[in-house]
């Protein structure tokens, strides 16, 4: 079909399309669920990683045959965040001893996000692609110092919730482009998106065999309800992280008064972290942009 043909497709055939999508997904995370070939790196590096009992060596073997991962790991230890004294790790091995697993399995889960989002196969999403990399970024960023500075949570695993929050995103724009009609008016996903995101991803985490606390973590991060006053949880941290780096913008494209969205603007102490949290995300970004 060409691109004049996809264009002149009517609202009807959308409709079906986009219903179509939502059915398919449904099938296939109700059996096996195929990801892009870019997720068996990330699944295949978390395996290694689950035994703690493992020789560093074990782990070193399995990131050496993913030559990306390991130059990102690299730069991710000599960066000015995990490497202030200025003292260079000339090898994987050194990097993952700096680095801790946590942060290992964060940066291969970052590295297949963008993977996938750069595929050749996004045409027609890719600005769409671009924001949610972005924003991904930020709150992983935000959830990593939030942690860090005002509660007793692993910042770390904090980092990783933040990273994976919008997975259901991210798969949902992967499988939309499998339909010409959506290729064809990628905007008319955003709404699609915006509601199904949050419930799609749980079922991608839990079939990527994410831990259970990091999918418990991200469960309803997008439903509004009053900002606490310090994170109790893990999943606090990821709303507050959400909201503090622009979440709020998808609930612009639903039916909420502008009241209840002043209620849950973001104050202090969360305010005071945002220098902190953008040169975060500046040192991601150098190494993940």
């Amino acid at each position: 079909m060409t691109t004049a043909q996809e264009a002149d497709i009517s609202g009807d055939e959308l409709n079906k399309q986009r219903f179509q999508m939502l059915q398919d997904i449904a099938e296939e995370l109700s059996g096996e669920v195929i990801f892009p070939t870019c997720f068996d790196v990330a699944a295949r590096i978390r395996q290694a990683l689950r035994d703690t009992d493992q020789p560093i060596r074990k782990i070193v073997e399995q990131i050496s045959f993913e030559p990306l991962i390991g130059t990102k790991l690299m730069s991710l230890a000599n960066s000015v965040a995990y490497n202030p004294s200025g003292n260079e790790v000339k090898d994987v091995k050194g990097a993952i001893s700096r680095l801790g697993l946590e942060t290992v399995r964060s940066t291969a889960m970052a590295i297949t996000m963008q993977q996938m989002l750069r595929s050749r196969n996004m045409g027609g999403f890719e600005d769409m692609a671009k924001h949610l990399w972005d924003h991904s970024l930020q709150t992983a960023s935000a959830c990593y110092v939030i942690a860090k500075r005002l509660t007793r949570f692993n910042p770390d695993e904090a980092m990783m919730a933040g990273l994976v929050h919008d997975l259901g995103a991210f798969y949902m724009l992967y499988r939309a482009t499998q339909y010409s009609a959506l290729r064809a008016r990628p905007d008319s996903m955003r709404h699609l998106v915006t509601q199904w995101h949050e419930s799609i991803g749980l079922s991608v985490l839990s079939a990527l065999g994410m831990p259970e606390e990091i999918i418990e973590a991200v469960r309803d991060h997008d439903v509004m309800r009053p900002i606490p006053p310090s994170p109790r949880s893990l999943n606090d941290v990821v709303y507050v992280g959400n909201l503090l780096v622009g979440g709020r913008q998808e609930w612009m494209h639903l039916e909420i008064d502008d009241a209840a969205l002043e209620s849950c603007t973001v104050g202090e102490p969360y305010l005071a972290l945002q220098a902190e949290i953008s040169a975060h995300t500046k040192e991601m970004s150098a190494v993940f942009g």
